[in-house]
């Protein structure tokens, strides 16, 4: 049976409307957002960067604002925003400067950006052998860490008036990130949330660092800190295992500046996680900063 032409061209056009829509779906959903679309010419990234800004209702520019710093873009945003927004009048979070740094569209830099640079490129979990001298790595989160803070939060002191307020939000992988500036750069930000982070990965790798550092470098923390953690009940067991991991090492090496807290989700899986975790994360934050009674943070 022979096929007329023009019902193929038909055909061939129609699949290639609905591959181009899908495309501009697609990158509608990750770098495009309802707020303020800046990019940023990264030389640290050697790449333009795209960031969204939310600003709060009746914005006044004379006004000094707390600045959350969020990773993977549209995702979740509406729910920090939605939350920020519910906030009682009185809280300094109800008028919150957030800032999210969407990944690549056409190429993937994801992992690049939020996998630690100890971390090997074979993401597994089988122990580095004993004999192992150079293994192949693979993160180049302290790249992307360094264009935060020599790029993107200058960019954002320069428009914007900020109290000293400033907090790192992370899922999965960006979950690693967080805890991976919480102990590279722990100046940075005074409040760390970290929703189901991936730091199962290599072995443990994530976990086994910042163990390390709670035990042999917590003299870094200087000022008082905030670290909120939390997983979905229902999540793969390897999660759970990094999230226990995590806790556990909290709990074993206390200090003085670091206040933390931590929550498991019940019956939520890896993707509902963070939804179901904002209010939560925002609350025991508030009730942190309500606790340093002897603190300034203006």
């Amino acid at each position: 049976m022979r096929i007329k032409k023009t019902i193929i061209l038909n055909l061939l056009f129609a699949v290639g409307a609905f591959g181009v829509a899908t495309i501009g779906f697609s990158y509608y959903q990750n770098d495009v957002s309802e707020f303020v679309d800046v990019t940023l010419d990264s030389k640290v990234l050697e790449e333009s960067r795209k960031v969204f800004i939310r600003l709060p209702n009746n914005y006044d520019k004379t006004k000094a604002y707390p600045l959350f710093i969020k990773t993977d873009g549209n995702f979740n945003l509406a729910n920090w925003d939605k939350a920020l927004k519910a906030l009682n009048p009185e809280s300094i979070f109800n008028e919150a400067i957030l800032v999210a740094v969407p990944n690549q569209f056409f190429t993937d830099t994801r992992n690049r950006d939020l996998v630690p640079p100890y971390a090997r490129k074979d993401v597994n979990t089988n122990p580095r052998p004993n004999n192992e001298t150079s293994p192949e790595l693979f993160g180049k989160a302290d790249l992307f860490l360094a264009f935060i803070e020599q790029e993107l939060l200058p960019y954002i002191a320069a428009n914007y008036k900020l109290t000293s307020q400033r907090g790192l939000i992370g899922f999965s992988a960006g979950g690693s990130f967080t805890l991976y500036t919480l102990h590279t750069k722990p100046q940075l930000f005074n409040a760390y949330f970290v929703f189901s982070p991936a730091a199962w990965y290599d072995d443990m790798t994530v976990t086994k660092q910042f163990d390390a550092f709670l035990k042999t470098n917590m003299n870094s923390i200087k000022q008082p800190t905030f670290l909120y953690i939390t997983v979905g009940g229902a999540e793969h067991s390897l999660m759970l295992a990094a999230y226990n991991n995590l806790v556990t090492s909290l709990a074993k090496h206390p200090n003085s500046w670091l206040k933390w807290e931590n929550t498991i989700t019940i019956n939520a899986d890896h993707n509902q996680n963070p939804a179901l975790s904002v209010n939560k994360a925002l609350l025991n934050y508030t009730e942190f900063l309500s606790s340093q009674t002897n603190t300034s943070f203006n």
